[in-house]
């Protein structure tokens, strides 16, 4: 800790300029107190204030050779300003101090001042003169001696005095957070230069200082030496130092592996270096600060590498909007059939990988609530989920949606450019919907990015690097647009690392009412079902799936009834098309449902799969059947299809033939499929 000595004639004075001092440095020194007349013995101190050259000369052999000497300039208050100021004009008055030197220098200070209609004669008790009838101005500790006397207290340490202080103590950053004028305004100073400076100083030091404090970032300041005089508070937090731990510290010996004296030495800036500090990666700039040609030091920027991701996270978010966040989780696919369970299970235990997903199945069948779902349930939940329809967009649009571009990289190209979904995807998924629907030649730069993990922009010249988890969904067969050379057989397999098949809703009859019964109560409809109307739903054929259930609830609650009957249904029409069954044929297909229960969808899909292969004059076998259930998503063991096959010859829907003959659906088998709507 640094100290003062005060030294003065009078304690009264001592005190004064001690409680000046003390104010202004608080805890930072130690100050001791002497009186002239009672110096003997030596002075230990790092700065010694006295009142005027004279008394320096007096005590100075009790002065230590390494202590700074600050000769006082001094001023007074206002108050005593205006006492001065209301003595009659062309006054003859004597101004009494200690000695002939500080009379004189008050006496100057106080014409400084602007007190010029008085005649102002200084004076000390050693020199004699005839004071009578005149004014004598003295100072509190000066006892009346008869004459007319004003009494204008002790003089103050004037600004000047102040600064000259801070400097020798090291101190000048105490007093860059401080407004000196207003700290001591009932100073009138004769420095209004240095005044008015120091106010304007103090000023942009204050407004500097709060944009030091709110800024995100770390900032640190050292000054031509490496010296350092400015830590905030973020900068402590990434540094692991308090400020007054290393401010007045160099760099080298605190801070070693922040580049400080390559950016003085050459005064060439540091743009966004990676270094290690305190244990975080960091990321650094340094900006040299030079004017008139000379070196001022240097200025350190510190962000945590860890606080820039996520705060490109929050700004990819803002630009994205509400638009693009996840809102499905799996607790939203409603549904209870053993179909639709393992087919969560699965897509679950697919949330926690970080490989591409292909979603497959038809329209309607919730392949975007999936992979929503997938998302909110993955590592990536807290960033962003970002949805495109591939074939929607024409070709050109499409590449500079996913891809982004820079400014005039073609006409009407947004001025700044855009960045593609690819970035505003970065740590988080994005979803391709109908990804059959993309061009050819966009297939061949979207390999790329899902290879590289890199982008570039239309009309860019860097590559971006980008981090995402990919999903793509699609209803077309990929395996046969591969064949067919409509798409790229590499992207196929890149995308199909995860494959998931979402069921079609004729596969899962069970989930229908439960599906409604949910949609009816978010939505706050009222009406019901009979019997009959239910029974017609549910063997409907549901060429739309999911979507085409939601429609027909919204027309249910449009029609003016509460209570839906067969004619009520949309599809009436269709269904006086449907196949007719004799008195036997129908008692038999309603004891098949009855036996078959929550199983129909696999004796369906089956009766479906032999059908097409009489249709194509192919008879399939029990190993075709499961193979084709496996790519459908549909989990029967080959066992299992054996005893469907032996309860469908039951129900004389199949012929079942020896050997490699396969099995063959009967004409009642087809009329079954068709009427169940699957033909």
């Amino acid at each position: 800790m640094k100290k003062i000595s005060i030294i003065s004639y009078t304690l009264s004075e001592i005190n004064t300029y001690y409680e000046q001092i003390k104010s202004l440095f608080s805890q930072n020194i130690e100050i001791e107190k002497f009186c002239v007349d009672e110096i003997n013995a030596e002075i230990n101190s790092d700065v010694v204030l006295v009142p005027s050259y004279n008394v320096f000369e007096t005590i100075k052999k009790h002065i230590k050779n390494k202590a700074e000497l600050v000769i006082a300039n001094r001023t007074i208050t206002k108050a005593a300003f205006e006492k001065i100021m209301n003595i009659k004009s062309g006054s003859k008055v004597y101004l009494l101090d200690h000695n002939y030197q500080m009379a004189l220098q008050m006496t100057c200070v106080m014409y400084q001042l602007g007190i010029r209609h008085i005649e102002l004669i200084p004076i000390c008790e050693s020199i004699k003169k005839d004071i009578e009838d005149s004014e004598l101005i003295v100072f509190k500790d000066y006892e009346n001696r008869g004459y007319n006397t004003i009494n204008i207290g002790n003089t103050l340490l004037d600004i000047s005095t102040i600064i000259d202080i801070g400097v020798k103590l090291n101190l000048v950053e105490i007093l860059q957070r401080q407004d000196i004028k207003r700290s001591y305004k009932e100073i009138v100073t004769k420095d209004v230069g240095l005044s008015n400076v120091m106010g304007r100083t103090n000023q942009f030091e204050s407004q500097l200082d709060i944009l030091r404090q709110v800024a995100d970032d770390g900032i640190i300041g050292v000054d031509s030496n490496g010296q350092i005089y400015s830590c905030n508070k973020n900068a402590q937090s990434i540094i692991g130092y308090k400020s007054e731990a290393i401010v007045g510290k160099y760099i080298t010996e605190t801070l070693s592996t922040i580049p400080f004296q390559y950016s003085i030495k050459m005064l060439k800036p540091i743009k966004e270096k990676l270094i290690k500090v305190n244990g975080y990666d960091v990321v650094v700039s340094i900006h040299p600060i030079i004017h008139s040609n000379k070196q001022y030091g240097a200025i350190a920027i510190l962000k945590r590498f860890s606080d820039t991701e996520i705060k490109q996270h929050k700004l990819r978010a803002q630009l994205i909007g509400k638009g693009h966040k996840a809102k499905y989780r799996f607790d939203d696919i409603i549904g209870k059939s053993d179909i639709i369970t393992k087919t969560k299970d699965i897509a679950i235990r697919m949330s926690k990988s970080d490989s591409s997903i292909l979603i497959s199945g038809e329209s309607g069948t919730g392949k975007e609530l999936f992979a929503q779902a997938i998302h909110n349930n993955s590592y990536k939940k807290n960033y962003q989920f970002v949805a495109i329809n591939c074939g929607a967009f024409p070709e050109s649009l499409l590449e500079s949606e996913l891809f982004g571009y820079e400014e005039g990289a073609f006409t009407g190209a947004r001025k700044g450019g855009k960045p593609g979904l690819f970035e505003l995807a970065h740590n988080g998924t994005l979803f391709l919907d109908e990804i059959g629907e993309m061009p050819i030649n966009l297939q061949k730069r979207l390999l790329r990015v899902l290879q590289e993990r890199e982008v570039m922009r239309i009309g860019g010249d860097r590559l971006i690097k980008v981090n995402i988890r990919l999903i793509a969904a699609t209803n077309r067969n990929l395996k046969e647009m591969v064949k067919k050379g409509d798409f790229r057989e590499d992207l196929y397999y890149r995308l199909n690392v995860l494959p998931l098949k979402i069921p079609a809703l004729r596969n899962r009859k069970e989930d229908i009412l439960i599906i409604m019964n949910e949609m009816k109560r978010k939505s706050g409809y009222n009406f019901n079902l009979t019997s009959r109307a239910k029974e017609q739903l549910i063997d409907h054929t549901w060429r739309g799936n999911i979507r085409e259930l939601k429609n027909y609830i919204e027309y249910f609650s449009n029609i003016g009834t509460d209570s839906i009957d067969i004619d009520d249904l949309p599809f009436k029409e269709e269904n006086l098309n449907s196949i007719v069954f004799n008195f036997h044929e129908k008692e038999l297909l309603d004891k098949f449902r009855e036996d078959v229960g929550k199983d129909e969808y696999k004796y369906v899909f089956i009766l479906k799969q032999l059908e097409e292969g009489y249709k194509n004059e192919k008879r399939l076998g029990r190993r075709t059947l499961y193979n084709k259930a496996k790519n459908e998503g549909i989990f029967i063991s080959e066992q299992e299809i054996r005893l469907i096959l032996i309860n469908l010859e039951k129900f004389m829907m199949v012929d079942i033939n020896k050997g490699r003959r396969g099995t063959n659906i009967t004409k009642y088998g087809i009329k079954v499929v068709e009427h169940l709507g699957m033909g």
